[in-house]
């Protein structure tokens, strides 16, 4: 019996994953992933700072899909054939363990991103999954007898069965073309996961400053975040920026990435009772330096940052600052104002919105809707989640499906 020949584009978390699921559920099969560049996992080993946020430690379904800008409903039902558990599940049966972090993130227990990357290249190589480094699809069309014809960047054309196509989501990369080529609607990706930069003085000699807990929102948007603020030598990043920045992905890219920025960098206050808070802090230690002490809670140097931004020296006493420089240190601290003019990639979780149009998938298969045989996963969908390990579990959950599904189908 001759051997059905799959072909994966795409060596990142996706199309590996979805190589593993397809050769591991039918053996006879040949799986031949075709990767561009010079090595498959590129994102897997760079994420995370290097430990690779391998999933998120939520549970249920429909909470989960919450976490998704993009695709949340499209993923529910996706979610509940594959999600974090049978992640976890997946790495420990092949000897990997992970552990959760107190803000939900799960990393291998070892805190190298390496051990990730081993695991799945030694179950694509005992699966029998075939790939081949340094050559990307360039065309493929559909055969009047089923399967399709394949150009390579090499020149050469192969044939298969089924195709998957799990490029990613960057706008110059070949699934796309071919998607649209096949007739897919493909929504014009943006970036997702970014940083801001702002030029700012209050923020000036200030980068590697956090803080555990602020509030940010864009001015004139519903966008709106809570988390951990991280100041940088280019602007603000953290959660806090990274959670709206996916939320606001197209809006943000249409408005040139030019708005303002509102911070309370002490979410437990408003500026009404920042103002009580500080008024108290005077009458209970009037001789003390304003700039040694801070009663809000804010790291040392940010508070002295936002006292000279406020018109008050650093070391005045508390004693002789009126009222006016108090509500206004007040503002500074719950509503400080930064304007925003431009961003940039948060490489270790590159990450766009856009790609084949959901309604043209079906997501029980990851199936085209258009073209029998044709498949999708990963960055390839306009699907794509909030920093914490969502989008590597799209990619986990798509690859899954897909995977399963080229074989099972047939």
């Amino acid at each position: 019996m001759e051997r059905r020949q799959i072909i994966v584009a795409g060596g990142g978390a996706a199309g590996f994953f979805a190589a593993i699921a397809c050769a591991e559920a039918e053996p006879v099969a040949q799986v031949t992933l075709y990767e561009a560049s010079a090595h498959t996992l590129a994102k897997v080993k760079v994420s995370g700072g290097g430990r690779c946020n391998v999933t998120h430690a939520c549970f249920e379904p429909r909470e989960l899909a919450k976490r998704y800008p993009r695709g949340g409903r499209e993923l529910t039902g996706a979610f509940s054939r594959w999600q974090p558990r049978d992640t976890v599940a997946w790495f420990e049966g092949r000897g990997v363990s992970l552990k959760t972090e107190a803000d939900g993130r799960m990393f291998p227990t070892t805190d190298d991103s390496q051990t990730i990357v081993d695991c799945l290249e030694s179950a694509a190589a005992k699966a029998g999954v075939r790939v081949v480094l340094s050559t990307g699809l360039r065309s493929a069309t559909k055969q009047t007898g089923g399967g399709f014809a394949i150009t390579l960047t090499t020149g050469e054309i192969v044939t298969c069965d089924r195709l998957l196509l799990a490029t990613g989501g960057n706008k110059t990369n070949a699934g796309l073309a071919i998607a649209a080529d096949f007739g897919h609607t493909i929504v014009p990706p943006v970036p997702s996961l970014f940083t801001f930069h702002i030029n700012d003085a209050r923020l000036k000699e200030l980068s590697g400053v956090s803080v555990e807990e602020a509030t940010t929102a864009v001015r004139g948007t519903s966008l709106r975040e809570r988390g951990p603020l991280l100041i940088t030598h280019w602007g603000l990043s953290g959660p806090a920026v990274l959670k709206i920045s996916a939320w606001g992905a197209r809006e943000l890219h249409d408005a040139s990435y030019k708005f303002t920025l509102l911070v309370n960098w002490a979410p437990q206050f408003n500026p009404e009772t920042a103002r009580a808070a500080l008024e108290s802090a005077r009458a209970a230690n009037p001789k003390k330096q304003i700039g040694t002490w801070c009663p809000l809670g804010l790291p040392s140097r940010l508070w002295e940052k936002l006292i000279v931004a406020a018109g008050i020296k650093t070391d005045a006493p508390w004693t002789i600052v009126p009222n006016a420089a108090l509500r206004a240190l007040a503002a500074q601290v719950c509503a400080g104002e930064f304007a925003v003019d431009g961003k940039s990639m948060f490489k270790e979780e590159f990450v766009t919105c856009g790609g084949v149009k959901l309604a043209e998938v079906d997501f029980r298969t990851m199936e085209s809707r258009i073209v029998p045989g044709l498949h999708f996963a990963g960055e390839m969908l306009d699907v794509d989640g909030v920093t914490g390990g969502f989008n590597f579990q799209a990619a986990w959950t798509t690859g899954w499906l897909a995977g399963r599904a080229m074989v099972s189908a047939m």
